[in-house]
């Protein structure tokens, strides 16, 4: 059927849920809300135009149900694109409405967009209108008819997992990838073997929703070149998966090739949780593009000040979200259940999460939230929750409820200064691996609430974490002002590039101790992409804005530093074949009847002897794995950390049972005597003590037969 043979469309009255368009039996229907708009109107397009076919006005008395407004087209043809018009007052000082009905705007329930395609494309320019309204595209009708052949989501325990942060189009898009659809869900797909063979259980994708890459309006002062929105935190239609992150992302097809990457990570045992950004929109502040919210409710969707009505900015990002409203509240919940039912994620990591804790004036509340509501989520019940626990105001770190995880800033920060040579981290260091009892424990939660990581996205990677001692983000386009000045970070002795093997031998010595730390440490460790094998960013630590070598991932390093990678590949396994790393409760160090040795123990330069001490910069440790949970039983492990920049000898405890030890990592041996499998082990029978570089890590394994 023509789109244009309106005549043939039987218009009824329609229903007000689902929202969203539904296709229906003999058509389709469409519904969305507004509440203070006094009137609606359904705009219709035919694919790929952006002039109107159709305006249909939504009668208030026929098409209004509530705050809903509804219509449903019999003969509507599938292959229609729509958007809609409100009307109502402009009030933005005093009642804080934003009604103007030239904007086209986005259904918040649309499950695909039209016109972004194509990354940083055409495709994506052909929808820009005029300002108020300055980058719009179009919904689609999309059907759920996908063949999952059984899948469902892993929901793998969350101790046992090893979290691999990546970029969707970061990750294959450089010509190194080896990869034929690059930057894409399918180039994900074609990387699954590599992804296995780390040894990782759970992929954490940046930003995936729609959003405008071409929204930057800034340009690299070194280059010329126009800057873009690389990494995504700036959501248009959260119910939809990016299209330019397809092969295909015509016509809908991205949201089935987002379904086939899924399905395909699943088949191969490894999980997918999305960082979701519910916080802020991309209609940023007051003079931002009109692209939805703003246009069909602004004082329901944001928080407002008081008096001025301006956007709180809470996010840093122009505007905050209103979450804890009902109405915002059940849409954030339907846009969860919507990726677990429907898409199969096993979970999100929640951008700045405080902010889903707000109230209308941006105060934290303290009774329930939507914090709450979505830990009790009979659909998420199983579904891995993770806060990234701080906003632009306040950090939560420890503060969020029952079964959330959170990003341990303080872990990243402690063991970043530990390894970088501060004095007195050695008690905070123990607390950290021991599982950050301090944070979580007095809430009744576990370590494996701490999602442990030295580095993230945001941030340098773990190379320039050894390689610069300042951020160098020049090339971002604002005066090397953005990111953070606090990283905790030492150049091993020179700053950025060298050609001098000793300085990137021990550049790698480093990260090697760091790697050990994070996978001997009680909570779930997480790894950023490219960090196995040494990615560099040149020592920029916010490359939001880098579509190019900077943030994408140079994979001849991979082989460069091949020593490297499969170190990170036998630490990982390590961990994942011991559940002395992964115990469900905090380390004590108390005595156990008498006749056992402690869950840990742990000491300085001496046997029985820790050194808590302000000018301390070693820590070692006995893990006991004769009695864990459930009546398992593992290996027992003594780990040194050399933290100082000087060599020292370290006191060797009698292993439990007059079993033997073997050491199986040292950081400082090339590669591959830096780590070997346990029964290769070099065995330590008559050595009273044992001698560790600085800024090394040692491990020896007394194994249980």
């Amino acid at each position: 059927m023509s789109c244009r043979n309106l005549k043939t469309w039987n218009r009824q009255p329609g229903r007000p849920l689902p929202l969203g368009a539904s296709i229906t039996p003999d058509g389709v229907n469409f519904s969305v809300f507004s509440r203070n708009a006094e009137s609606v109107t359904l705009v219709l397009f035919e694919k790929a135009s952006p002039k109107a076919i159709a305006e249909i006005p939504l009668d208030p008395d026929i098409n209004r149900t509530g705050d809903i407004w509804h219509i449903h087209l019999i003969g509507a043809n599938r292959s229609l694109r729509y958007a809609y018009r409100a009307a109502g007052p402009f009030d933005p000082k005093g009642k804080g409405h934003r009604f103007n009905k030239k904007n086209i705007l986005l259904d918040p329930y649309a499950r695909a967009l039209e016109g972004g395609e194509t990354w940083g494309g055409q495709a994506s320019k052909r929808f820009q209108a005029g300002k108020g309204a300055s980058f719009q595209r179009r919904c689609l009708i999309v059907e759920d008819d996908f063949d999952w052949e059984g899948d469902r989501p892993l929901n793998l325990p969350l101790k046992d997992c090893v979290i691999y942060e990546l970029h969707v189009r970061g990750y294959t898009v450089h010509e190194s990838s080896g990869v034929t659809k690059r930057g894409t869900y399918k180039g994900l797909i074609e990387k699954i073997p590599y992804i296995k063979s780390l040894g990782v259980t759970t992929v954490e994708l940046m930003p995936v929703f729609e959003f405008n890459e071409l929204e930057n309006k800034r340009v690299n002062p070194k280059t010329g070149e126009r800057l873009k929105n690389f990494w995504g935190y700036s959501t248009m239609a959260f119910f939809a998966p990016k299209a330019s992150y397809a092969s295909n992302g015509w016509d809908g097809n991205q949201v089935k090739e987002f379904k086939e990457m899924v399905k395909a990570f699943h088949r191969a045992g490894l999980e997918v949780v999305i960082d979701v950004v519910f916080n802020h929109t991309a209609e940023s502040k007051s003079k931002g593009p009109v692209i939805s919210f703003r246009g069909l409710d602004n004082s329901i969707y944001y928080i407002l000040e008081r008096e001025s009505r301006r956007y709180l900015n809470l996010s840093g990002c122009g505007n905050t979200v209103n979450c804890n409203h009902p109405v915002v509240q059940a849409f954030i919940l339907d846009c969860l259940r919507y990726w677990v039912v429907e898409m199969h994620v096993d979970g999100f990591r929640f951008d700045l999460a405080p902010i889903l804790r707000r109230d209308h004036k941006g105060g934290l509340l303290p009774g329930p939230s939507l914090i709450d509501a979505i830990e009790q989520d009979q659909v998420l019940a199983r579904t891995k929750i993770i806060a990234e626990a701080w906003d632009a105001k306040t950090n939560q770190v420890g503060h969020f409820p029952g079964r959330w995880a959170e990003w341990n800033s303080h872990y990243r920060d402690d063991v970043r200064r530990f390894g970088r040579g501060d004095r007195g981290m050695v008690p905070v260091l123990a607390t950290r691996i021991g599982g950050s009892s301090d944070l979580y424990q007095a809430s009744g939660r576990r370590p494996f609430n701490s999602i442990n990581y030295i580095t993230c996205h945001d941030g340098f990677t773990l190379y320039d974490l050894v390689s610069y001692n300042h951020k160098h983000n020049e090339e971002n386009g604002e005066d090397n002002k953005d990111g953070s000045d606090q990283n905790f970070s030492s150049n091993s002795g020179v700053e950025g590039p060298v050609d001098n093997s000793l300085v990137h031998a021990m550049r790698l010595q480093r990260i090697k101790t760091f790697a050990t730390i994070l996978m001997v440490s009680h909570g779930v460790p997480m790894i950023l992409a490219g960090d196995e094998f040494g990615r560099t960013q040149l020592g920029n630590n916010n490359p939001y804005c880098q579509d190019n070598v900077t943030s994408w991932i140079d994979w001849r390093i991979a082989e460069k530093n091949a020593g490297l990678l499969r170190f990170f590949r036998k630490m990982i396994a390590l961990r994942n074949g011991h559940p002395v790393f992964r115990r469900p409760r905090f380390l004590t160090g108390e005595d156990r009847n008498g006749d056992k040795y402690p869950d840990v123990s742990w000491q300085g330069l001496e046997l029985g002897r820790p050194d808590w001490s302000e000018d301390a910069g070693v820590l070692a440790f006995l893990l006991d794995g004769s009695e864990l949970a459930g009546g398992e039983r593992d290996d027992d492990f003594f780990v040194i950390l050399n933290g100082d920049r000087v060599k020292h000898s370290f006191e060797i405890p009698r292993p439990p049972g007059g079993r033997n030890w073997f050491r199986i990592i040292d950081t400082s041996r090339p590669s591959p005597e830096d780590i070997l499998d346990k029964d290769k082990g070099k065995p330590v029978i008559l050595e009273r003590k044992y001698s560790v570089l600085p800024m090394a890590a040692v491990v020896f394994i007394s194994r249980r037969h």
